[in-house]
């Protein structure tokens, strides 16, 4: 028999809102910062207020997290998405009237989507303790958020569920799913509850019995939205990279224009750039290393959409540049080396002699500056790294 779902089909209100937890008692998942005793746990409980960022997986409780704080704190709540927000939002906050015994708590989601300026000018008022912040990012906020703001706040990581917790999220629903449906959303999922909740939701829109059949039918449906997360991702990075490496500017150009459409992060695909620079152009052209530092300089600077501008110079410069990977291909063989004979003695005269005793076994001896003997350990003489 179907048991019937407890969140009617007719409610305009997305599935993941109305299964959403209210308490931490409802929380499902992030047992090491929201279990009995845990960082989170002790702070709502104890109405601890302060500022930190939740760093995670996409679906895994962020957005619910700062939810059940917020109102454990009884703080006025505003929520700002980093990709359409600016210094504008921020003012209309700041300016709203106060109540003082309510804290104005910010929950700033993809805040590794503010550019540098942005976060200065929010910085004095989470200082000053005008506004508390709860950030949430997918990016390590080590390369995303400055590091004024981000030692005013503390950091958690949180973790992709797992295949037990997501069964319970499918528990919350009430809507019936079959054990090989069950494993099938679970597998597909990966962890990530918005898009379980996201197929299940467009599948019970569209079918009346919820099994693999339909839900791989729903899944196929072209309105069906997908996160970054997914195998287009990487395929589209993928082809933007051997793009190129194959000196195809135009090939290129459109897999950048391909995934800024598509809400991807400009500082990822900057941050490719930097790595393709010395990876696969390397002494070819040496200054593409600065050339692709400063095209990310200039995207955390400037932003969306103007640094669209800057990453197309990035791209040509970069895809027509001289392909020289002779630097990546011998720091790959040392690092084989190292692996595989683990740390060999260092030669005598290249070792350091502070002290007299040092000095009279016979560490430096030898030694000249622009010695053009072989250096490396004895059982790696001979070896060369750089073709």
């Amino acid at each position: 028999m179907k048991k019937k779902s407890i969140f009617p089909q007719a409610s305009n209100e997305p599935l993941a809102s109305r299964v959403r937890p209210a308490t931490l008692d409802e929380f499902v998942g992030q047992e090491h910062l929201a279990g009995k005793g845990k960082p989170l746990y002790e702070a709502i409980k104890k109405r601890h207020l302060f500022s930190f960022i939740l760093w995670g997986p996409p679906g895994v409780g962020k957005t619910t997290l700062a939810k059940i704080y917020a109102r454990a704190v009884n703080a006025q709540l505003f929520e700002l998405s980093a990709v359409s927000a600016g210094k504008d939002d921020l003012r209309v906050i700041l300016g709203k009237s106060s109540d003082s015994s309510r804290p104005k708590l910010l929950f700033l989601d993809e805040i590794h989507r503010f550019n540098k300026a942005q976060q200065d000018f929010l910085l004095p008022h989470v200082e000053s303790g005008e506004l508390t912040l709860i950030g949430a990012t997918t990016e390590n906020p080590s390369f995303e958020v400055i590091s004024p703001l981000l030692s005013r706040c503390r950091v958690f990581v949180l973790n992709e569920l797992t295949d037990e917790e997501m069964g319970k999220i499918i528990d919350r629903t009430g809507i019936s799913v079959d054990k090989a449906a069950r494993e099938w959303l679970v597998n597909m999922a990966n962890g990530d509850a918005r898009q379980l909740l996201g197929i299940l939701e467009h599948a019970t829109a569209l079918y009346k019995d919820i099994n693999v059949k339909t839900l791989n039918e729903a899944l196929q449906d072209k309105f069906l939205r997908y996160d970054k997360k997914g195998e287009e991702h990487y395929s589209v990075i993928s082809a933007f990279i051997k793009s190129m490496r194959a000196g195809n500017p135009d090939a290129a150009l459109y897999y950048m224009a391909r995934m800024l459409d598509g809400g991807e992060d400009p500082k990822f695909i900057a941050r490719r750039m930097v790595i393709f620079a010395s990876e696969d152009i390397g002494m070819g052209q040496p200054t593409a290393l600065v050339v692709a530092n400063d095209v990310f300089r200039a995207v955390e600077t400037i932003g969306l959409p103007e640094c669209a501008i800057n990453l197309a110079h990035g791209v040509v410069y970069l895809a027509t540049a001289k392909k020289d990977r002779s630097a990546y291909d011998g720091l790959r063989a040392a690092q084989a080396d190292v692996k595989e004979h683990g740390n060999l003695p260092v030669p005598l005269k290249l070792r350091n002699a502070p002290t007299k005793l040092m000095k009279e076994v016979g560490y430096g001896k030898g030694y000249e500056m622009y010695d053009k003997s072989d250096l490396l350990p004895d059982k790696l003489k001979g070896r060369k790294y750089y073709q």
